[in-house]
């Protein structure tokens, strides 16, 4: 299984032979080029046009985070599995209201059923959250009401709304009480771990798609508009729950990570790095994970779960078979 290569440090990425090498003011440090899928940069890095080529060469992505941890972009090297016909059907789906609609309205669904699932989870095990998932329940109907994106994104917006409520009784530590959502700059540090958490699974989205014929993009959810990508965003809605939240809560209620691992910036409250690092470290970990997947009666990892997402979006788009969104049976 190819690796996440996490380079937390400030240093210079270079091709040296047929390999990455990796060097810092303290280390020196090879990175085998077949054994890596992506890079995550959280250090000052520089590189050259050497690398990028070598990089294109090899199908690895490149994903940036500025100095607060949060995305910056990404080295998207030139699609190798491009296909004409499926940009044509991405676009026509795009265009056509109806057809646009039925997937947006399949993400939310998506979304909200897994929201529900991990409520359900906590729930089993005596949390008190029977009214925030009855609020939940009682607003899904309208989503096969709505007519536009933006109607669309409103109604998830109140469901996701009643999610967050449910934040404080699963975590149950006041040093972590939600409040209200914040994002750039996050101004508590639950909402430092949400904005993260979905960063992550954003990029992680956003390297399966290269592994498809699909086209960034385009999205159906998220406008396409002068944003470089908006599929990841449409695909990752479906997986926070499940990935994201689910892992926050681990992490917090094992004390993995503590009101110790963050501090007060200009930029809000910020995760230090010795807390950044266990968090990804654990994210990593979350996505080798492996879990049964029903309609192949097998396992696979969660980043796989990711991947045949998009091949089922494929399959719709090319008039094969409806796309049902994945809900977690756990």
């Amino acid at each position: 299984m190819k690796k996440t290569i996490f380079l937390m440090s400030s240093g210079e990425l270079k091709r040296k032979d047929n390999t990455l090498f990796f060097e810092t003011d303290e280390k020196r440090k090879y990175i085998p080029v077949e054994d890596t899928q992506e890079i995550m940069v959280f250090g000052e890095l520089t590189f050259n046009k050497d690398l990028l080529e070598f990089l294109s060469q090899n199908e690895i992505i490149m994903h940036f985070f500025n100095y607060y941890g949060y995305y910056t972009g990404s080295y998207y090297p030139r699609e190798h599995l491009n296909s004409g016909l499926m940009i044509l059907m991405q676009a026509q789906h795009y265009l056509e209201q109806a057809k646009r609609m039925e997937l947006a309205r399949a993400f939310v669904k998506g979304a909200v059923a897994n929201m529900l699932k991990v409520l359900g989870y906590y729930s089993r095990r005596q949390v008190e959250l029977s009214a925030i998932m009855d609020n939940i329940e009682s607003l899904c109907p309208k989503i096969d009401d709505t007519q536009s994106t933006d109607e669309l994104i409103g109604i998830e917006g109140n469901i996701r709304e009643y999610y967050y409520r449910a934040f404080d009784n699963i975590i149950g530590d006041p040093e972590f009480a939600f409040e209200s959502r914040s994002r750039r700059p996050p101004q508590n540090r639950i909402n430092a771990l949400i904005s993260l958490a979905n960063s992550m699974v954003y990029t992680t989205a956003l390297s399966e798609i290269y592994k498809t014929h699909l086209d960034p993009r385009i999205g159906f959810l998220h406008t396409t508009n002068f944003r470089r990508f908006s599929l990841n965003l449409d695909i990752a809605e479906i997986f926070k729950p499940i990935i994201a939240d689910r892992l926050i809560f681990t992490l917090l209620n094992k004390k993995m990570i503590t009101p110790n691992d963050f501090e007060d910036g200009t930029q809000g409250i910020l995760l230090k790095e010795k807390g950044r690092n266990t968090f990804l470290q654990q994210f990593d970990e979350k996505m080798k994970t492996t879990v049964k997947y029903q309609s192949l009666n097998r396992e696979v990892s969660y980043r796989l779960l990711i991947r045949l997402e998009l091949y089922k979006i494929e399959k719709h788009l090319l008039g094969e078979k409806n796309y049902e969104p994945f809900v977690a049976s756990w």
